[in-house]
């Protein structure tokens, strides 16, 4: 018998469609299996909250820009103590704490104090009332009236995360000196202090001398870990020993009075 050649060759023709068809739709089954997520899908996922700890770290910021960034926030307190031949006068430092105008200090700052004067960083003065008081805990809260943009809050940090070795800064007024800052290392935790019996303190060598009274113990963030409280010295200077209230102590939270 003989084979028709074009009858031949349409038959090979259909096989070969038939092999091209059965490719092409396990290629298109592959591909349908293989398709990304959906946008939604995908921005659900972006929007879940981020696990705990995974937040940018907070990168140490130089002595310099602590100091830019939080010395607006560190006023001179002035008192007059008495009145008549038996007035007295005492200087000391305080931390803003609020665009409301309380202001955070040591309760020996204020104390029998009958007028408060609060000076800013640009020189200003605003008298102060009493808010509240601490004497157990060596704190004591003063209030300003003065417009909320004048104001310049210090950021708080955490004292449960201070550690003997950590670099701190401390600005205030010593001597009256305005705009000071000086910086050393925390040199001990949960100091006592014999004389005013304070307990629990942070012990630093950075410089703290009268007129630090009440000022800001800041951290490398420039948080408020400590409010400078009072030095341990034999001659009434400044030899290396300082001792600051952990923050911590003012929160409510702990038995505080903020």
């Amino acid at each position: 018998m003989v084979t028709n050649p074009s009858r031949r060759t349409t038959g090979i023709t259909v096989i070969v469609l038939i092999l091209v068809a059965l490719v092409a739709g396990a290629i298109a089954a592959e591909l349908v299996t293989r398709q990304p997520a959906t946008p939604a899908a995908s921005n659900q996922a972006t929007l879940q909250p981020a696990a705990a700890g995974s937040g940018p770290q907070q990168t140490p910021m130089s002595a310099t820009a602590i100091y830019k960034q939080d010395w607006k926030g560190v006023v001179q307190i002035t008192t007059r103590i008495g009145g008549g031949f038996r007035q007295g006068s005492g200087t000391g430092s305080g931390i803003v704490l609020d665009k409301a105008g309380n202001i955070l200090t040591n309760n020996h700052v204020i104390q029998g104090a009958s007028q408060l004067q609060v000076t800013f960083s640009d020189g200003s003065t605003a008298p102060a009332t009493v808010v509240s008081t601490n004497p157990a805990q060596d704190l004591a809260t003063i209030k300003v009236s003065v417009s909320a943009a004048s104001l310049d809050p210090l950021p708080l940090g955490n004292s449960n995360n201070v550690l003997v070795g950590d670099t701190v800064y401390a600005i205030g007024f010593p001597f009256g000196n305005p705009e000071s800052m000086t910086a050393g290392v925390v040199s001990g935790l949960n100091r006592t202090d014999s004389q005013s019996g304070l307990h629990g303190l942070i012990q630093t060598d950075a410089k703290i001398n009268p007129g630090n009274s009440g000022g800001p113990l800041l951290n490398t963030l420039g948080q408020v870990v400590g409010i400078n409280d009072a030095i341990d010295s034999p001659v009434q200077g400044n030899v290396g020993v300082g001792f600051a209230i952990p923050i911590n102590q003012a929160r409510p939270a702990e038995g505080g009075n903020l």
